[in-house]
């Protein structure tokens, strides 16, 4: 099939490629020319596992291409689909600017009837206006616009797109489906369920899965406040309940709390389109808040590890990002704790593999440091913020000889907590009660270090020193 994809973001981007690794001929459009222009030069605008390799097959290939011009619309062109942004507006609703142009420009170029397939997240019932704005603009052109929501996950999105769990299509007639079903063809082959229902249906659907998740994650990091007040693991209490198969394990991890350009602003789109409709929803609106505090709450935790007073103190804060494997800043639990920081008078110290460049637009005043261990060079508490797979293996010794204190507050609980004690820190975890080294753990580590450096220098002298043989001619 030949296809245009109106909007080479994350989503547009993840999806052209995908569609063209399936097979089919892509044309990503995009209004920002300089964009446009760094992907026609092999040049990714944003951080995803797999996606660069994958763009560079499909173009070398013929497959996938890039313009800032929307194509002629003719009867070659299967199928439209839209990936702009809905970004929210200060009342928490969807931004749809983005998609009633992209509507009136497809209405304005087509010169035959055309299928619109909105990829992006949009309220329930932005599919009716859609069709309508079209049939307005073009009264006697057929358009059949269908809602395909995406459920990708940044770090994981090309996996998500090639093997997903299901694929839903919101159409309300039979060649609209077909045409969908036709699409993703190759999915289906392998086992991939495609759900075909209602466009409102369809709409509802992304939104409250998202709402959903975020109701576990807060849920869990409410037990998480409450395992510390007991002196229970809630990793413990997180497996037993997980296992039970109503509930499942899937983002029962408590953390900082939620972040990323979907679950923020899918549940406020979510708040807000009920209460455009008179429904209230409760649960939801106490999500929201909760994550909220959550994350608000994180800078608290450091000023206790460090007795209170965080006027002078130097915090080092390990990942930026709202999760591993991406770039992304936008809504991130590290921004909040980093201001929290800045405003109770820390200085902060910051590392993050991959998004320090984007960092940098959102944090001031702070120190970006190239790597994890400089970025703990005299500071007295190191806080694990993202959990890059990278920072597992840390070295706990090398960085207690960096720091001022040795102080580790782990806001993911996924740093080996054994080898920081050892190293003499102390270990403040999410839902764990603290730790503080043992005396005879640092009095063993102390004699190791101590027998290491004898070891080594007796090693170096003796590198130094002649042989005896030549010890003798050199003294005769």
């Amino acid at each position: 099939m030949r296809l245009v994809i109106i909007g080479s973001g994350y989503v547009g981007l993840v999806s052209g490629a995908c569609l063209a690794e399936l097979g089919h001929h892509v044309m990503c459009v995009d209004n920002d020319a300089s964009k446009v222009e760094q992907l026609r030069a092999g040049q990714i605008p944003i951080y995803e596992p797999q996606l660069s390799e994958m763009i560079s097959r499909n173009v070398a290939q013929g497959r996938l291409g890039f313009t800032s011009q929307l194509p002629a619309l003719s009867k070659e062109i299967h199928a439209i689909m839209v990936a702009v942004g809905t970004p929210p507006r200060t009342n928490g609703s969807a931004d749809l600017s983005a998609i009633f142009a992209v509507a009136q420009e497809v209405a304005a170029k087509a010169v035959h009837p055309q299928m619109v397939i909105i990829k992006s997240t949009v309220p329930v019932g932005t599919g009716d206006s859609v069709q309508a704005l079209m049939h307005k603009a073009r009264p006697g052109m057929h358009f059949s616009v269908i809602s395909n929501p995406e459920f990708l996950r940044e770090g994981s999105a090309i996996d998500d797109f090639m093997a997903p769990d299901r694929i839903v299509v919101g159409a309300g007639d039979e060649t609209a489906r077909n045409t969908l079903r036709a699409l993703y063809a190759p999915l289906e082959r392998t086992g991939t369920q495609v759900i075909c229902m209602g466009r409102r249906e369809a709409e509802l659907v992304k939104c409250a899965a998202n709402a959903f998740l975020a109701t576990k994650i807060a849920f869990i990091n409410e037990m998480a406040d409450l395992c510390e007040a007991v002196g229970a693991d809630v990793e413990e209490v997180a497996h037993g309940i997980g296992l039970d198969e109503r509930i499942g394990a899937a983002f029962l991890q408590a953390g900082p709390g939620y972040g990323g350009s979907c679950f923020p602003k899918d549940t406020t789109a979510l708040q807000a389109i009920a209460q455009e409709h008179g429904v209230n929803l409760r649960l939801v609106e106490t999500v929201i808040a909760s994550n909220e505090a959550r994350k608000r709450s994180m800078g608290r935790r450091i000023s206790k590890a460090l007795h209170g007073d965080l006027t002078g103190r130097v915090v080092a804060v390990l990942g930026l990002t709202f999760k591993p494997d991406t770039d992304d800043m936008r809504d991130s639990p590290s921004l909040a704790l980093i201001d929290a920081l800045q405003r109770a008078g820390a200085t902060v110290q910051v590392f993050d593999p991959q998004g320090m460049n984007r960092a940098r637009m959102h944090l001031h005043d702070v120190h970006f440091a190239d790597n994890a261990y400089l970025c703990a060079e005299g500071a007295d508490c190191i806080a694990l913020a993202t959990h890059w797979p990278e920072f597992a293996t840390l070295d706990a010794e090398r960085l207690g000889q960096l720091v001022r204190k040795k102080v580790l507050v782990d806001l993911r609980n996924f740093l080996d907590p054994q080898a920081f004690l050892n190293a003499g820190f102390a270990v403040h975890a999410i839902g764990r009660p603290p730790q503080q080294p043992r005396r005879h753990n640092l009095v063993a580590a102390q004699r190791h270090r101590a027998r290491n450096q004898a070891r080594e220098a007796f090693i170096n002298g003796a590198k130094q020193r002649p042989h005896p043989a030549l010890q003798d001619g050199m003294n005769g």
